[in-house]
């Protein structure tokens, strides 16, 4: 009898030794990074939209200060704003799995563009929330995955490295307000897959390489938008293509899947303002017949 009750003991040991060492393994695999200006009750909210309830994930504050030290020189102030509102929620996912953005309240920017932003910083598997109380642009948001991605691992992401994934997701938005952020984000991910050639080449013949690829998405850039990737290949130039190369292909599928998601979405819109026509068209019909008009 004795050796039933210490097995039993042994077994509800270990089971809560277990159920201690996921809630420990799910903390450290996961932040909050918080906006400093955001009152409790917009606070309340951002946490809704996570999905988790405060407290039950280490909370890291975000300041207007730490936001335009990265972004300054790389987004326009007005854009930076006075205050910090965008928040994050990050939880690291095992290697090979992708990322996973979703963005609530964020009009600038978009998932794919922040999926290929952070693919540049070195960040390929995780779970992503970007969220505010209210429309922002989202541009701050990268600094704030940045913070939480290196107080979970204790890894200091390359400095580098973080400034272009800046500029790339400043230049991708401002494309994507004239050809849309899938092109905009699918030319820009097919330049880092030459960055080996580009190396080699002039800005003339740069630019010809990217009127070719925006040709493949039947998309026609401007001068200025021509030269704003130059300007953002010269920068990539300087990291590991090879490395970026492996990212980007890495993250093929996942940009793939977001792309299906946004067809399949637009298309039920599609159909929806269809049978919207079609109602006010029958009773515009019925209205002519029985008189009304």
């Amino acid at each position: 009898m004795k050796t039933v009750k210490r097995i039993v003991c042994l077994v509800l040991a270990c089971l809560l030794l277990s159920s201690l060492g996921t809630a420990a393994f799910a903390e450290n695999q996961s932040r909050a990074v918080i906006g400093a200006d955001l009152t409790a009750e917009e606070v309340s909210a951002v946490y809704a939209t996570f999905g988790i309830s405060r407290g039950s994930v280490i909370e890291l504050p975000m300041t207007n200060q730490e936001e335009r030290a990265a972004l300054e020189g790389y987004v326009d102030s007005a854009i930076i704003g006075t205050r910090s509102i965008s928040c994050v929620y990050v939880e690291l996912t095992e290697a090979g799995t992708g990322m996973d953005v979703t963005t609530s309240n964020i009009t600038w920017c978009t998932p794919e563009m922040y999926i290929s932003a952070l693919a540049t910083a070195g960040i390929t598997d995780a779970k992503i929330v970007v969220a505010a109380p209210f429309e922002v642009s989202g541009t701050a948001a990268l600094t704030g995955v940045y913070k939480a991605y290196e107080d979970m691992t204790g890894k200091k992401l390359d400095n580098l490295a973080k400034l272009v994934s800046t500029q790339e997701l400043t230049i991708t938005g401002t494309l994507a307000a004239e050809i849309g952020s899938m092109d905009s984000t699918a030319i820009v991910n097919d330049l880092k897959l030459m960055l080996d050639q580009t190396s080699q080449m002039t800005d003339d013949q740069i630019s010809e390489q990217i009127v070719q690829i925006a040709a493949r998405y039947d998309v026609t850039l401007t001068n200025s938008q021509i030269q704003q990737l130059i300007t953002l290949c010269r920068s990539m130039e300087q990291l590991d293509p090879e490395a970026l190369r492996a990212r980007v292909e890495e993250l093929q599928d996942t940009l793939k899947k977001v792309s299906e998601a946004k067809t399949q979405v637009v298309g039920f819109v599609q159909q929806v303002k269809k049978v919207v026509t079609s109602i006010k068209s029958f009773f515009e019909k019925i209205g002519d017949i029985i008189g009304l008009k």
